[in-house]
């Protein structure tokens, strides 16, 4: 980098209120949740200095609640106007920029023409009544979103919504919600997908993927599919359940459990599972993130993991809204067919169904006399005569 060009990033980050540590704070949190060493951090600082106006990226709402933009203010380092304005190159951010109506839409479809772009994507997709339950400028939003989507070198559906419909798409569904992937893969769309699921988005994480994508090479390369498990989630921040990283394992080791709220238990700080929390089953490092500017997460402030962490991104429905409530019971929801349940309901279901085969059967064996002499006795073996005398 030219020494003028360092000089004005220097410059721009003095503006901003973000001092040089701080900056390079930010640099160690985007390593570490890349599975990098300390090591990378001033190659990270480089290419953030060198390459954050090379590519933009469009961050575009769908049927949201604006969660996840919310969300993205708390981002830790730096602060959110220096990510969105300067550092990241986020040209479009349809909640928080200043253009509107024809001005805003004729940056997005000149930004959409040239392609190359990062799609950053919050909310579900709105299919419904041919699209028309969501309408952006007069048109249902799904007719730009072949060419949104197609164009972009890769797309980041943040939050659940996003991800697998969320909130949106749980039943009954009546905006026939869906997530990014699906509608990508409904319409032959390749553009490579980053689920980043939770509900809202945890903004490090958004940080940390548009860093990876933009910055660090891995789309060009072809090693950001090699980052993602099978639900298209990046593996370094999905790969260990909260069950792994929470502090209040050892109670749960211990059998110490909180089983209602306002109690003694509760007040100890003891394991939360049999109150509803989803934390075995939901992988995330929440518990190493943290929100908020890194100050807490749900079970640090006493609330149950409700489990917005899991996805399953080709199935609007069945997701984590719909098996997850009633969110403070201890056993989840359970899908099994179309119909949603309780895993208690069917165990006493079974239960009543064996009982009643039981009870089939014995009037089956009434009814036929089998059970009025009763079994006959074989003759007792001649050793067993000799013994006892027994016929």
């Amino acid at each position: 980098m030219a020494h003028e060009d360092h000089d004005a990033f220097e410059s721009m980050l003095a503006f901003r209120g973000v001092t040089r540590r701080d900056f390079l704070k930010f640099c160690g949190s985007v390593a570490a949740m890349l599975g990098l060493s300390e090591s990378m951090v001033p190659a990270i600082a480089a290419a953030v200095e060198k390459g954050a106006k090379l590519t933009p990226a469009l961050w575009v709402n769908g049927g949201a609640c604006t969660g996840c933009t919310e969300s993205m203010a708390q981002v830790q380092y730096p602060d959110v106007a220096t990510v969105v304005l300067d550092l990241l190159s986020i040209e479009y951010f349809e909640t928080v920029m200043m253009a509107q109506g024809d001005d805003a839409e004729d940056a997005k479809k000149a930004l959409m023409e040239a392609g190359g772009y990062v799609c950053i994507y919050e909310g579900t997709v709105m299919t419904g009544a041919d699209g028309n339950t969501l309408r952006i400028a007069g048109h249902p939003q799904t007719e730009e979103l072949p060419e949104l989507f197609s164009n972009a070198a890769a797309i980041l559906a943040v939050g659940s919504c996003a991800v697998d419909g969320g909130w949106v798409a749980a039943r009954p569904n009546p905006a026939e919600g869906i997530g990014v992937q699906e509608f990508c893969t409904r319409n032959d769309i390749a553009t490579p997908v980053i689920n980043l699921p939770t509900c809202p988005v945890n903004p490090e994480w958004v940080v940390a993927m548009v860093v990876d994508v933009l910055l660090l090479g891995s789309l060009e390369s072809g090693k950001i599919l090699d980052k993602l498990d099978s639900f298209g989630r990046p593996k370094l921040i999905f790969g260990q359940s909260i069950h792994d990283n929470c502090p209040r394992r050892g109670h749960f080791e211990n059998g110490e459990f909180v089983y209602e709220f306002g109690s003694a238990e509760e007040a100890k700080g003891y394991c939360l599972y049999p109150v509803g929390c989803k934390g075995p089953q939901t992988f995330t490092n929440c518990p190493i993130v943290r929100w908020n500017r890194l100050a807490s997460w749900c079970v640090e402030s006493g609330a149950p993991c409700i489990g917005c962490g899991s996805a399953n991104p080709l199935k609007a429905g069945g997701n984590w809204v719909d098996v997850g409530v009633p969110f403070l019971n201890r056993h989840r929801d359970i899908l099994i067919g179309e119909t949603i349940t309780q895993p208690t309901i069917v165990g006493a279901a079974v239960g009543a169904a064996a009982v009643a085969a039981l009870a089939v059967h014995g009037l089956g064996m009434k009814a036929t006399g089998r059970m009025d002499g009763g079994a006959p006795y074989e003759e007792a073996k001649e050793h067993d005569r000799k013994k006892g005398g027994g016929k």
